[in-house]
């Protein structure tokens, strides 16, 4: 186990004053996996009058690269629509990698779809501002998400689902 942490650089000695023991969890990594900014009405966007309509889209996913360690990535598009006319579309794929040692699996999923996009956010959120500012576009400020609101939200409403399929359909 202790090799897996190795391999990615988060180095534990398993053997010091039991710290296997314990649940761990740690960043080991985060990056740009995705980025893609487009500005295709460039010149004349800069002359539109109308304000854009601004839609955002996230997206969270995790995949498990080696054992005791999950890739969360967060998706976010942005695209603004002026007049029927595409001002800018962006979209990130920001990730980071996340050590996991001794969690039961009721306690990791919600670290992986709660709390990690949580850490992971404000460094996509810099990076969607910066990206349509360098488009010559005003930044982008991303309103702060509640995570784990909406992880709970999504949880209750997969357990309503569950509970009205009819029995011996799911």
């Amino acid at each position: 186990m202790a090799e897996d942490f190795a391999q990615t650089g988060f180095n534990v000695d398993p053997q010091a004053n039991g710290v296997d023991a314990g649940p761990q969890l740690g960043l080991i990594t985060q990056y740009v996996k995705d980025l893609s900014f487009e500005n295709p009405n460039a010149p004349a966007v800069y002359q539109w009058q109308e304000q854009p309509q601004i839609d955002v889209q996230f997206n969270i996913g995790t995949v498990s690269p080696a054992e005791n360690v999950h890739e969360v990535s967060m998706k976010i598009e942005v695209r603004a629509v002026s007049g029927g006319n595409t001002a800018f579309a962006l979209e990130l794929v920001y990730a980071g990698l996340f050590a996991a040692q001794n969690v039961p699996e009721e306690m990791l999923h919600p670290f992986l779809y709660a709390e990690a996009p949580r850490l992971l956010f404000p460094f996509a959120r810099r990076i969607v501002a910066e990206t349509i500012r360098d488009g010559n576009f005003p930044p982008l400020l991303l309103d702060p998400i509640d995570f784990g609101a909406l992880y709970q939200q999504q949880t209750a409403q997969a357990a309503a689902l569950a509970g009205a399929e009819p029995a011996g359909e799911a």
